[in-house]
């Protein structure tokens, strides 16, 4: 069965550049790997065909002796033809093999899981570590907001060698063993393994010569003093992140980022419940039999009236629009809702004594229903018992 064209297999010009190339390739590998379609034979048959023809493609050699003589450049004998001495010898282009280029796509579709591959794992390895620092604040800065200041113990960039890790004004060298590119390559077998070079250790250069002041890594430790805002309307649990902030990199990678996890105190008055806010407060018996008004505190550090009907029960609930919490982010606020509890009076004088005897005998039917009612139910509930 005669072989596709190389160029129609990915789908790319005779001109393509090396960059197209590789795309396209990146593209049909992604489509068409294995494990993207497992037992489907078609698909696995067309990546072997995608891997070959990008294996071929990507060396310049071996694209011009393509481009030149075809396929037939591959074959016994042709200039990378299959013979013990050819260049092609081995596996040759026909016999499929997992070359650099399924390296590449290997790292891009599994990379993250793995810990990356080529630059990206190289850069995700030597980036500074994230901080988390805990801070907690009264319900009234969270209402508010509130600027202060944190110390933070971190790594920071090593202010002698700048970051470098290298003494006296010099530089870190390429690492020979992963020619700068902090991994290295193995063939075993049917696949090419690529994992972080043991010389430097994925950085992809080595200290000759390093700085006395950080042993080589770039960066020391000390405490740092950072101005913080908090928003109003944060609340408990909010987590304020601060880019850069968090542990310096190795040898001048990104810093990490620091993380402020907010804690809101409890407070003696106030119950947050999102942005509403609520307080139980007590009314004298005779405030809310006859009525009248209270002033209660309020969540901003001021005083608002609220007016109380004339038989108002414990637990019964007023509504303060606007005098909540702040919302995040907003012009706007909560609500805050008095929750009524009735105070029975208590160390009565024999005078109080008796008016409160004096009102229960001239009391009417009317003025406790609810008790009046409850009791009501009870009798007729222990009259059927006895029947």
């Amino acid at each position: 069965m005669a072989k596709s064209d190389f160029y129609e297999t990915l789908g790319v010009e005779r001109g393509a550049s090396d960059d197209e190339l590789k795309k396209a390739y990146r593209k049909l590998a992604m489509k068409l790997h294995p494990d993207r379609n497992p037992g489907d034979k078609n698909a696995e048959a067309k990546f072997k065909d995608v891997n070959e023809a990008y294996d071929i493609l990507k060396d310049g050699e071996k694209r011009a002796a393509y481009d030149r003589f075809g396929h037939a450049a591959f074959e016994g004998g042709g200039p990378f033809g299959g013979g013990a001495g050819g260049p092609g010898g081995g596996a040759g282009a026909g016999g499929f093999e997992f070359g650099a280029g399924f390296a590449d796509i290997f790292d891009e579709m599994f990379g993250d899981f793995v810990g990356g591959g080529g630059r990206r794992g190289q850069e995700q390895a030597s980036r500074g570590n994230d901080l988390r620092y805990n801070l907690e604040i009264d319900l009234q800065q969270a209402f508010e907001g509130k600027k202060t200041t944190i110390r933070v113990p971190a790594s920071v960039t090593c202010e002698e060698c700048d970051g470098s890790g290298a003494e006296g004004g010099s530089k870190p060298a390429t690492c020979g063993g992963c020619q700068g590119r902090g991994r290295v390559r193995a063939t075993q077998g049917f696949f090419t393994i690529e994992r972080t070079c043991p010389t430097c250790n994925g950085a992809g250069q080595v200290i000759q010569n390093p700085c006395r002041a950080c042993q080589g890594a770039g960066r020391t430790h000390r405490e740092r003093t950072l101005s913080v805002t908090i928003p109003a309307g944060v609340d408990d649990g909010t987590r304020i992140r601060l880019t850069g902030e968090g542990e310096a990199g190795l040898r001048g990678a990104a810093p990490g980022d620091l993380y402020i996890f907010i804690t809101v105190a409890p407070h003696p008055f106030f119950q947050r419940d999102g942005t509403n806010v609520y307080c139980r407060v007590p009314i004298p018996m005779t405030t809310a039999a006859l009525g009248g008004s209270i002033e209660v505190p309020t969540v901003e550090g001021t005083r608002a009236r609220v007016n109380v009907p004339a038989g108002t029960q414990s637990g019964a609930q007023f509504r303060l629009r606007g005098k909540g919490m702040s919302v995040l982010r907003s012009k706007s606020r909560g609500d805050m809702y008095i929750e009524a509890a009735i105070e029975t009076p208590r160390n009565l004088s024999k005078k109080q004594q008796e008016i409160l005897r004096e009102f229960e005998e001239t009391g009417g039917k009317n003025n406790n229903p609810e008790s009046e009612g409850f009791f009501s139910k009870v009798k007729e509930l222990w009259e059927d018992l006895k029947d």
